[in-house]
């Protein structure tokens, strides 16, 4: 049964009204607004975590949206996130790409996300909802996870997800990284600019520009995909950039690159 058989006439017009909204999503605050005010009324949540990217290669971002105090996008990292994802978005491909239901008891993984600022918020958090998208056209498939109350649980609230999903997913595409996402916070300290100590605009090793931009990011640790969306191009572009880095340095990973580049850097700063 799908969720408009669970629905009588009343409750059709909130919902219509809400997939509208959804088309006017443009920023964190109106989509932290139109989850807890629209979406709300026919899935309950508290938190929800969507991860995005190549979950084979475990190159993914994330966001998050909640009402509860202390837990938000910039709480986790990417590296935190990444194995529970990875592990569910595999289970749900293993359903037959049809939403599923979690809770703590089945050893899932809930757990990883918890530490000294979120295992009191989360640790209230007993049930899951995760559905997805599978991208066919290139590497950015999609998991979302929903984490409240026992409601989560019921079938309305599986069809209900399966229903707003693509308009849930519109809504976080059009709502722009936040900076945390872009930059290395334990460097340079929360929302900060990219480190310019050198500068990424003097040739170094023959390198290009955007190549030595690219090795810039490397360096702080980002993944092809966060490259890409910092730079604002394909994961795969990224890769054929360091693919030629590897080539021009005589080196065979990303390690060997960025202690190369380094020690050019610091001959020139003598």
């Amino acid at each position: 049964m799908s969720l408009l058989s669970h629905l009588t006439i009343d409750e059709l017009t909130p919902l219509l009204q809400s997939v509208q909204r959804s088309l006017t999503v443009h920023s964190h605050y109106e989509l932290f607004h139109w989850l807890q005010e629209d979406v709300q009324s026919f899935l309950p949540h508290d938190v929800m975590i969507a991860v995005w990217g190549d979950f084979t290669q475990g190159e993914v971002c994330h966001d998050v949206v909640s009402s509860l105090k202390g837990v938000r996008t910039d709480t986790f990292d990417d590296k935190r996130v990444q194995p529970l994802a990875s592990m569910l978005f595999a289970q749900w491909v293993g359903c037959g790409h049809t939403p599923f239901c979690i809770d703590r008891s089945d050893n899932v993984g809930l757990d990883a996300l918890d530490d000294e600022t979120t295992a009191h918020a989360l640790g209230k958090m007993q049930t899951g909802l995760v559905h997805g998208f599978k991208d066919q056209r290139g590497r950015h498939d999609c998991l979302y996870l929903l984490l409240g109350p026992d409601k989560l649980g019921t079938a309305k609230a599986r069809d209900a997800l399966r229903f707003l999903l693509p308009y849930i997913d519109t809504a976080f595409r059009q709502v722009a990284h936040l900076p945390e996402q872009y930059y290395d916070r334990s460097r340079a300290g929360g929302g900060a600019v990219l480190d310019d100590t050198f500068d990424t605009t003097v040739p170094l090793c023959g390198l290009s520009e955007r190549e030595m931009e690219i090795m810039e990011w490397v360096r702080l640790g980002k993944t092809n995909l966060e490259i890409g969306s910092i730079l604002e191009i394909s994961a795969f572009t990224v890769k054929n950039h360091m693919q030629r880095i590897f080539k021009k340095l005589d080196v065979l990973n990303r390690a060997q690159a960025v202690a190369k580049v380094e020690l050019h850097r610091h001959q020139i700063a003598r």
